[in-house]
């Protein structure tokens, strides 16, 4: 007996030849599933396009350069601006930080021994996305504090070597995102920053390693007098 089977793939009829007869027979045969496309690749959103600056903002950016201060981007895809005038060669006043009013994306803000006091800090109460502010070795005061009741995103702010004491802290009650705050050699004691710390939960107040108080000195006992012993 000899066989021979062709098959086709679109299921056509199959021969078969068996002792020099012919039978037809047919065959269904099964269609394989369609492949089914591959999935689209979900597609990025689209990133927006960076803010271009002002020309309120350009013209502060100008003035703060002017003044011997530094405006950087936060990062590269991040517009926020990273301030620095503590590097500035010139001494930076209480009127160099008007153009700061103009810049409402600052982030990062360092005026570190700077000369400014107490009114200069009104030129940042709106900046609401501020996140770091040094202020640590200026001029500062506890009435300068109050410039700052409305920097809602404050996580980092360094008073360090400043006038600041316990009243000073009161004002940074209301700011609940705030994470470090740099006292030492200021007046600030364990009473107030534990009432801060009551109205902030998790901040971290840093005082500082203090320098042992010199030991008093006691007066050095004067050896006694001999009493010359009378002779009878």
């Amino acid at each position: 007996m000899r066989c021979v089977v062709d098959v086709c793939t679109k299921g056509m009829w199959l021969a078969c030849l068996l002792g020099g007869s012919l039978v037809g027979t047919t065959l269904v045969a099964e269609d394989k599933p369609a492949e089914k496309p591959a999935e689209a690749a979900a597609e990025k959103p689209a990133e927006k396009p960076a803010e271009k600056p002002t020309a309120a903002e350009l013209a502060a950016i100008a003035k703060i350069k002017e003044s011997g201060g530094l405006v950087l981007d936060l990062a590269q895809n991040d517009n926020r601006l990273d301030v620095g005038l503590h590097l500035a060669q010139n001494k930076i006043k209480d009127e160099n930080l008007v153009p700061l009013k103009d810049l409402k994306k600052i982030a990062i803000l360092n005026l570190r021994g700077t000369e400014i006091t107490d009114d200069g800090l009104a030129n940042l109460a709106g900046l609401t996305g501020l996140v770091r502010l040094h202020l640590e070795r200026t001029k500062i005061t506890d009435k300068g504090l109050e410039h700052l009741k409305g920097l809602e995103n404050l996580e980092s702010l360094n008073v360090y070597g400043t006038g600041v004491t316990n009243a000073g802290l009161v004002h940074l009650e209301g700011l609940k995102k705030l994470k470090k705050l740099y006292v030492w050699q200021t007046m600030v004691n364990d009473e107030g920053i534990a009432k801060l710390k009551a109205a902030v939960p998790g901040v971290d107040v840093v005082k500082g390693v203090e320098p042992p108080k010199p030991e008093e000195k006691k007066p050095e006992a004067k050896p006694e007098e001999k009493k010359e012993e009378k002779k009878p």
